[in-house]
Protein backbone atom coordinates (compact mmCIF):
# COMPACT_ATOMS: atom_id res chain seq x y z
CA UNK A 1 0.00 0.00 0.00
CA UNK A 2 1.34 3.64 -1.35
CA UNK A 3 1.87 6.06 1.76
CA UNK A 4 0.11 10.09 1.53
CA UNK A 5 3.73 10.81 0.25
CA UNK A 6 4.35 8.25 -2.47
CA UNK A 7 0.38 8.60 -3.75
CA UNK A 8 1.32 12.67 -4.33
CA UNK A 9 4.99 11.38 -6.57
CA UNK A 10 4.71 11.68 -9.86
CA UNK A 11 7.09 11.01 -13.10
CA UNK A 12 8.33 14.12 -15.37
CA UNK A 13 10.74 14.09 -18.17
CA UNK A 14 14.24 16.04 -18.08
CA UNK A 15 16.03 17.37 -21.15
CA UNK A 16 19.67 17.28 -20.72
CA UNK A 17 22.30 18.80 -22.55
CA UNK A 18 23.97 16.74 -25.41
CA UNK A 19 25.66 13.36 -24.14
CA UNK A 20 25.13 14.75 -20.28
CA UNK A 21 22.15 11.91 -19.35
CA UNK A 22 24.35 10.35 -17.36
CA UNK A 23 26.53 13.59 -15.84
CA UNK A 24 22.83 15.68 -14.92
CA UNK A 25 21.53 12.17 -13.65
CA UNK A 26 24.05 11.60 -10.57
CA UNK A 27 23.97 15.26 -9.79
CA UNK A 28 19.93 14.96 -9.07
CA UNK A 29 20.64 11.73 -7.46
CA UNK A 30 23.39 13.42 -5.24
CA UNK A 31 20.56 15.60 -4.40
CA UNK A 32 17.86 12.96 -3.43
CA UNK A 33 16.06 13.23 -6.29
CA UNK A 34 14.96 9.27 -7.45
CA UNK A 35 15.63 9.55 -11.60
CA UNK A 36 15.40 6.94 -14.03
CA UNK A 37 17.70 6.45 -17.43
CA UNK A 38 16.43 3.61 -19.69
CA UNK A 39 19.41 2.16 -21.36
CA UNK A 40 20.03 0.11 -24.64
CA UNK A 41 22.54 -2.88 -24.57
CA UNK A 42 23.81 -3.05 -28.25
CA UNK A 43 26.29 -3.83 -29.89
CA UNK A 44 29.32 -1.76 -31.31
CA UNK A 45 32.16 -1.86 -33.61
CA UNK A 46 35.01 -0.47 -31.60
CA UNK A 47 39.02 -0.66 -33.44
CA UNK A 48 37.48 -3.40 -35.28
CA UNK A 49 36.33 -5.14 -32.38
CA UNK A 50 32.64 -6.00 -31.88
CA UNK A 51 32.09 -5.00 -28.06
CA UNK A 52 28.68 -4.75 -25.80
CA UNK A 53 28.10 -1.06 -25.17
CA UNK A 54 25.05 0.69 -23.10
CA UNK A 55 23.44 3.73 -24.55
CA UNK A 56 20.41 5.40 -23.57
CA UNK A 57 17.48 4.90 -24.92
CA UNK A 58 16.07 8.34 -25.33
CA UNK A 59 19.45 10.09 -25.82
CA UNK A 60 18.97 13.44 -24.10
CA UNK A 61 16.38 12.25 -22.06
CA UNK A 62 16.04 10.79 -18.41
CA UNK A 63 12.55 10.63 -15.96
CA UNK A 64 12.32 12.08 -12.54
CA UNK A 65 10.41 11.38 -9.72
CA UNK A 66 8.60 14.59 -7.66
CA UNK A 67 5.63 15.47 -5.52
CA UNK A 68 2.63 17.08 -6.96
CA UNK A 69 2.95 20.16 -5.26
CA UNK A 70 6.31 20.60 -6.13
CA UNK A 71 7.53 24.42 -5.83
CA UNK A 72 8.65 26.41 -8.45
CA UNK A 73 12.19 27.01 -6.41
CA UNK A 74 12.12 23.09 -6.53
CA UNK A 75 11.78 23.43 -10.21
CA UNK A 76 14.52 25.90 -10.44
CA UNK A 77 16.86 23.71 -8.34
CA UNK A 78 16.51 21.24 -11.45
CA UNK A 79 16.95 22.91 -14.07
CA UNK A 80 20.19 24.77 -12.84
CA UNK A 81 21.33 21.29 -12.18
CA UNK A 82 24.77 20.63 -13.91
CA UNK A 83 24.16 18.93 -17.31
CA UNK A 84 20.19 19.39 -17.48
CA UNK A 85 19.06 21.74 -20.09
CA UNK A 86 15.17 22.21 -19.13
CA UNK A 87 12.04 20.02 -17.88
CA UNK A 88 9.87 19.39 -20.88
CA UNK A 89 6.42 21.11 -20.51
CA UNK A 90 3.61 21.36 -22.23
CA UNK A 91 2.35 25.17 -21.67
CA UNK A 92 3.77 26.43 -18.28
CA UNK A 93 3.48 22.99 -16.69
CA UNK A 94 6.02 20.19 -16.96
CA UNK A 95 4.64 17.16 -18.47
CA UNK A 96 3.97 14.54 -16.44
CA UNK A 97 4.67 10.78 -17.60
CA UNK A 98 2.25 7.67 -16.68
CA UNK A 99 3.39 5.32 -13.84
CA UNK A 100 2.53 2.26 -16.12
CA UNK A 101 5.07 3.92 -19.18
CA UNK A 102 8.16 3.63 -16.27
CA UNK A 103 6.90 0.41 -16.22
CA UNK A 104 6.39 -0.74 -19.08
CA UNK A 105 10.06 1.03 -19.94
CA UNK A 106 11.79 -1.00 -16.77
CA UNK A 107 10.16 -4.31 -18.37
CA UNK A 108 11.57 -3.93 -21.49
CA UNK A 109 14.61 -2.78 -20.49
CA UNK A 110 15.33 -6.12 -18.04
CA UNK A 111 14.18 -8.06 -20.92
CA UNK A 112 16.58 -6.52 -23.18
CA UNK A 113 19.43 -6.54 -21.17
CA UNK A 114 19.40 -10.33 -21.23
CA UNK A 115 19.41 -10.35 -25.16
CA UNK A 116 20.50 -7.13 -26.89
CA UNK A 117 20.53 -5.68 -29.50
CA UNK A 118 23.30 -6.95 -32.62
CA UNK A 119 25.06 -4.43 -34.61
CA UNK A 120 24.30 -6.72 -37.72
CA UNK A 121 21.28 -9.81 -38.15
CA UNK A 122 22.05 -13.04 -39.89
CA UNK A 123 20.48 -12.23 -43.38
CA UNK A 124 21.27 -8.42 -43.57
CA UNK A 125 22.65 -7.39 -47.08
CA UNK A 126 26.33 -5.79 -46.38
CA UNK A 127 28.59 -4.14 -47.90
CA UNK A 128 32.48 -5.11 -47.92
CA UNK A 129 34.74 -2.00 -47.69
CA UNK A 130 38.35 -3.64 -47.30
CA UNK A 131 40.39 -5.61 -49.72
CA UNK A 132 40.29 -8.11 -51.23
CA UNK A 133 36.52 -7.76 -51.23
CA UNK A 134 36.18 -4.22 -51.43
CA UNK A 135 32.72 -2.71 -52.88
CA UNK A 136 31.19 -6.67 -52.84
CA UNK A 137 27.62 -7.09 -51.06
CA UNK A 138 27.19 -10.10 -49.40
CA UNK A 139 24.33 -11.66 -46.68
CA UNK A 140 25.61 -11.59 -43.05
CA UNK A 141 25.98 -14.55 -41.74
CA UNK A 142 27.07 -14.60 -37.81
CA UNK A 143 29.81 -13.60 -35.35
CA UNK A 144 33.13 -15.67 -35.07
CA UNK A 145 34.85 -14.37 -32.10
CA UNK A 146 35.40 -10.52 -31.42
CA UNK A 147 36.78 -8.96 -34.85
CA UNK A 148 36.03 -11.20 -36.92
CA UNK A 149 32.47 -12.45 -38.59
CA UNK A 150 31.40 -14.68 -41.70
CA UNK A 151 29.62 -13.19 -44.72
CA UNK A 152 28.00 -15.15 -47.59
CA UNK A 153 29.63 -13.77 -50.68
CA UNK A 154 28.91 -14.61 -54.75
CA UNK A 155 32.05 -15.49 -56.07
CA UNK A 156 32.66 -17.12 -59.67
CA UNK A 157 29.04 -18.24 -59.08
CA UNK A 158 29.11 -19.83 -56.42
CA UNK A 159 28.02 -18.56 -52.87
CA UNK A 160 31.51 -18.80 -50.45
CA UNK A 161 31.47 -18.28 -46.84
CA UNK A 162 34.43 -15.38 -46.27
CA UNK A 163 35.20 -14.63 -42.56
CA UNK A 164 36.10 -11.10 -42.51
CA UNK A 165 37.01 -8.29 -40.26
CA UNK A 166 34.30 -7.10 -38.20
CA UNK A 167 35.25 -3.50 -39.01
CA UNK A 168 35.21 -4.10 -42.65
CA UNK A 169 31.22 -4.55 -42.89
CA UNK A 170 28.91 -1.93 -43.58
CA UNK A 171 25.21 -1.85 -43.68
CA UNK A 172 23.19 -1.82 -47.05
CA UNK A 173 20.32 0.29 -47.20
Amino acid sequence: MKTVSEEKMHWYLVHTKPRQEQFALQNLQQQGYQCYLPMLATEKLRQGHLVMSEEALFPRYFFIRLRLGQSDKSWALIRSTRGVNQLVRFGTEPARIDDGLIERLRAHEAARSTNPEPLFRTGERVRLTEAPFAGIEGIYQMADGESRVMVLIEFLTRPVVARVAAGSLRKVV
